[in-house]
């Protein structure tokens, strides 16, 4: 699209004239008041004739005023129209309006220039911590290209359904999820995980929105429509999380709209009260133009800007650093939610482990052979989603076994799953499974370490099919440091066997683990620790089965990459990397964050109390008020903004 103020050039001017256009829209009105002001003060200052003239003055700094003020006049005007009366805007009017009444023009320019300064680089600073969020998500395709017919056409995607094929060339960004149809390729994830190093996908194996590929085209088949791609899912979750306020955003608007005309009020009090103070006692001298100086001085540092402001930027810039570190927070509230945690519980199946388990040993019982019990197994399995359902499918599949067609397929959840093969009835699952069915099976086999399937035929023992699976390399770490935190309560639960859960508990150096827990045992366990008012509860989990652990607790983690839909939905933190050690990293943004807020308030009020009471003793003048109110602002918000510039890892 041409520029329209360069679309009469021939050719793309080195510079387009909109760059300046818009340089001097942005900052015009200030320079030019700016300068307008310095000058006025030097002719004052020299003494010059002409400017010592009746009105010549006034007529000067009333040209260095309009311009930074007729915008603050149309934002006050917009406010009194909507009932809100007390505001930053109507006070700096009325402040300056003030100033010039009793002859302190450059004063009132200044206050107003200073303002509308301060002002620009709030909205400047506010904008650029929500590019720093959005640019993450920030990445919708306009068109995609898809196979049809043999040829490739660019079409919406929204208009791309499943099970179609698009092509993605080398350093494009995938626009919807799908799985890879070529060989093993190479795709940039920080977009999605915050991962530095690209990761290799092998084929049929899921790649996700917001990738890049790196080294070549590649074809991927669509598995998901675009509004359901992972890339929209996080979308939506940025979006809501900038609706949902922290409790001290919350206080600081609740306390704005009590503060802000307390103080007017106080100020109206500051011209009268010594007026009639001077009437009652006739020895007291009442000079009006030093009293409303006073009151504009004690306006002027009123203003709740800094506050206002600076509090939700620090939320943002929270938000955006936690979002470079492959950790989505879903509001402000829960970035402060989790600074007071002081219990975290883990599940352990692909959360402190891998979940990718391994068959290790297929032992068949009597009458049966090894490659029948896998065979059956397989078969059963094969529509399964769970972890260890899978493994053992691609453990039959490398092995080129073929599978029977199944029916009656019933699944259990934290049991296991029955179904109906060549009219046989098949139980796959744990040994509560086959016990809840009457079927006799070794009882060695309930002291025997690892994850077992066992199965029965016709109710049958038929033998077992040794799992196991290894922690995820940062594990160790993570309970390293959240120990670092202070966070001692640390407990793992699990539905697989005690003898499992207790010797990866050991490993990890967790004291406190469960396991042979259904997903109502898990519930049941953090109620009893909900019993206990003085635990802040953390659960971090990544299945289907912890939706419900999820949302009892205070705040709930999921594991996003490879998680389930409903954990991810419910959880109030999305950990895109699958690193357990980011949920030491998600604590320390947000204490980091909280602490900013409070270093925000501190300082604000701080600073406001002490100019206040110098401006009633008539100690402090308009340039003072304006260091309290614009340059406190600026502060606040550097300080608010260094959470945007900082890594914090564990």
């Amino acid at each position: 699209m041409s520029c329209p103020c360069c679309s009469h050039h021939e050719s793309a001017p080195s510079a387009c004239a909109c760059s300046s256009y818009s340089f001097w829209k942005e900052y015009g009105g200030m320079l030019l008041s700016g300068l307008l002001l310095v000058m006025g003060v030097g002719l004052h200052l020299a003494e010059v004739t002409f400017f010592r003239q009746h009105g010549v003055a006034l007529v000067w700094y009333v040209a260095a005023y309009l311009p930074v003020a007729l915008p603050v006049l149309k934002e006050a005007w917009g406010e009194l129209k909507h009932g809100e009366y007390f505001n930053e805007f109507t006070l700096m009017f009325i402040a300056t309006i003030g100033a010039f009444a009793i002859g302190e023009y450059p004063e009132g320019v200044a206050v107003m220039l200073f303002y509308s300064v301060g002002e620009h680089f709030q909205e400047k600073a506010v904008s650029k911590a929500r590019a720093n969020i959005s640019d993450l998500v920030d990445m919708h395709p306009e068109k995609v290209s898809v196979i049809r017919d043999g040829q490739s056409v660019d079409v919406l995607p929204e208009r791309v359904q499943v099970g179609e094929v698009i092509e993605v060339k080398a350093g494009e960004r995938v626009p919807l999820d799908g799985s890879l149809c070529d060989e093993m390729a190479d795709f940039n994830t920080s977009a999605l995980t915050g991962e530095s190093l690209p990761r290799s996908i092998a084929p049929d194996a899921e790649v996700l929105a917001g990738m890049i590929s790196t080294n070549r085209t590649v074809h991927i088949k669509v598995s998901r429509l675009f509004n359901d791609s992972a890339l929209s899912r996080i979308l939506r979750m940025v979006e809501e999380a900038s609706e949902r306020k922290a409790p001290a955003e919350l206080f600081i608007r609740k306390f704005a709209r009590i503060y802000t005309p307390a103080v007017t009020g106080m100020a109206v009090l500051i011209v009268l009260l010594p007026y009639l103070w001077a009437w009652v006692d006739g020895t007291f001298s009442y000079v009006l133009s030093d009293w409303l100086y006073r009151a504009l001085v004690f306006l002027v540092v009123s203003c709740p800007c800094a506050l206002v402001v600076s509090i939700p930027l620090s939320y943002f810039s929270g938000i955006g650093a936690a979002s470079r570190s492959g950790i989505l927070f879903k509001g402000g509230n829960y970035l402060d939610a989790i600074t007071s945690v002081n219990t975290v519980v883990f599940d352990k199946t692909g959360t402190l482990t891998q979940g990718s388990f391994e068959v290790q040993d297929c032992q068949p019982g009597e009458g049966f052979s090894r490659e029948k019990l896998l065979h059956l197994v397989a078969s059963a399995e094969q529509h399964s989603t769970h972890p260890i359902a899978k493994a053992i499918v691609d453990y039959a599949r490398r092995l080129e076994i073929n599978f029977f067609p199944v029916r009656e397929i019933k699944e259990t959840a934290g049991y296991g799953l029955t179904c109906s093969i060549a009219s046989q009835n098949i139980v796959v699952g744990n040994a509560k499974l086959l016990s809840g069915q009457c079927i006799a099976y070794p009882q060695e086999l309930d002291n025997r370490e690892g994850t077992l399937v066992l199965c029965a035929v016709d109710g049958r023992y038929a033998g077992y099919l040794s799992l196991s699976d290894v922690l995820k390399a940062d594990a160790p770490d993570a309970i390293r440091a959240l120990k670092k935190l202070n966070i001692g309560h640390i407990e793992m639960l699990s539905g697989d066997k005690q003898s499992i859960v207790t010797t990866f508990a050991r490993k990890l150096g967790i004291t406190q683990a469960y396991g042979d827990l259904l997903p109502e045992g898990k519930v049941r366990h953090l109620e009893d620790l909900r019993k206990n008012a003085d635990n802040r509860i953390a659960f971090v989990g990544d299945g289907i089965n912890d939706s419900p652990v999820l949302a009892l607790s205070d705040v709930g983690i999921a594991m996003g990459g490879l998680g389930s839909d409903a954990a991810i939905e419910t959880a109030d933190v999305v950990i895109q990397t699958d690193q357990p050690s980011k949920v030491a990293t998600a604590i320390r943004i947000g204490r980091r964050t909280r602490s900013i807020v409070w270093q925000n308030i501190v300082l604000a009020l701080g600073v406001k109390a002490l100019v206040l009471a110098m401006g009633a003793l008539g100690m402090a003048t308009l340039w003072e008020a304006v260091f309290a109110d614009v340059g406190v602002a600026l502060l606040a918000i550097l300080n608010a903004m260094r959470l945007q510039k900082q890594t914090i890892d564990i």
